[in-house]
């Protein structure tokens, strides 16, 4: 087992869903298989418009051929691991590059960094996951770390392995989880209820909006920004019990069990769509969308 970058577009024209599969061809089995039982960071290359970097980190559950495309294998994310960061990691900082394993013995960038597929140290798996999660609480200790002299290539200590599973300890943690959801949600939405549309701030400078799941955690619902709505309180509630939910354009669905169908429709705003973020990544994902339609909405 290991950990692993695995490169990743919005614009992908492979089969993927981060939050769930990540398919890629035989030329790369080795190295994904090297990583089944461990954590991958995703990255999206400096070359795409708007890259967010190192975007996110999964746990691969297991490798299997592709069914439906010859040659072409998946890697299978296991469920409710996956985490977007609230913070996108660049490729470089100030400091230098940030995963100083693409670094040759010069010092400069080799062509491991255009690898779809590659191992990730333990030192630089600390350091992404630490800039990646921090939300503005200092999640996790950054001791005594400094840049490398260039050719840096020691063996990772035995600190820097105890380092790391102490990290992914607290990628398991539903605590971090939800901090991180929640603020990446709000943000994407500028801190709106996507049903209302309004954007209330309490007197203590809090948004009064929640990151809604539309997949709930307890079905598997990953926490992926894509699987996140803001909404109010009352909102929250209505969705939440199934009195309220969106069809695949955003239309805002009003169940016939809601006690005041009046009163509703006067709740949600009056484009009567939900109100998405810009990026399409960010926008609810349609798979989410049926779920909550099937399994959660009262029609």
């Amino acid at each position: 087992m290991g950990f692993g970058v695995f490169i990743h577009r919005s614009d992908s024209i492979y089969d993927d869903s981060p939050a769930d599969r990540y398919q890629f061809p035989r030329q790369y089995l080795g190295r994904v298989e090297a990583c089944v039982g461990d954590w991958i960071v995703y990255y999206e290359p400096r070359k795409v418009a708007e890259t967010r970097g190192y975007f996110a980190v999964a746990r691969v559950e297991r490798v299997i051929p592709d069914p439906t495309a010859s040659g072409m294998y998946l890697a299978l994310i296991e469920p409710g691991s996956y985490l977007d960061f609230a913070n996108p990691v660049p490729f470089s900082d100030a400091e230098g590059v940030i995963e100083r394993g693409v670094l040759n013995e010069d010092g400069r960038i080799s062509g491991r960094a255009q690898a779809a597929v590659r191992a990730l140290s333990p030192s630089d798996f600390n350091r992404i996951i630490g800039l990646g999660v921090n939300d503005s609480e200092p999640l996790f200790p950054r001791i005594g770390e400094v840049a490398p002299p260039a050719g840096f290539h020691e063996e990772p200590t035995p600190f820097e392995f105890e380092q790391a599973r102490e990290r992914v300890s607290y990628l398991s943690s539903r605590i971090v989880r939800d901090r991180v959801f929640r603020r990446i949600v709000l943000r994407a939405y500028d801190e709106r209820c996507a049903i209302s549309g309004l954007k209330l701030i309490n007197g203590g400078g809090r948004a009064e909006v929640a990151a809604a799941h539309i997949r709930p955690v307890e079905a598997n619902g990953p926490d992926i920004i894509s699987n996140g709505l803001a909404l109010s309180g009352t909102a929250h509630w209505m969705f939440d019990r199934g009195l309220i939910s969106l069809s695949d354009d955003l239309e805002i669905l009003i169940s016939r069990h809601a006690n005041d169908l009046d009163g509703v429709r006067a709740f949600i705003n009056r484009s009567g769509r939900a109100i998405a973020p810009s990026r399409a990544f960010e926008r609810p994902h349609p798979h989410f969308l049926q779920w909550h339609r099937e399994h959660s909405f009262k029609q």
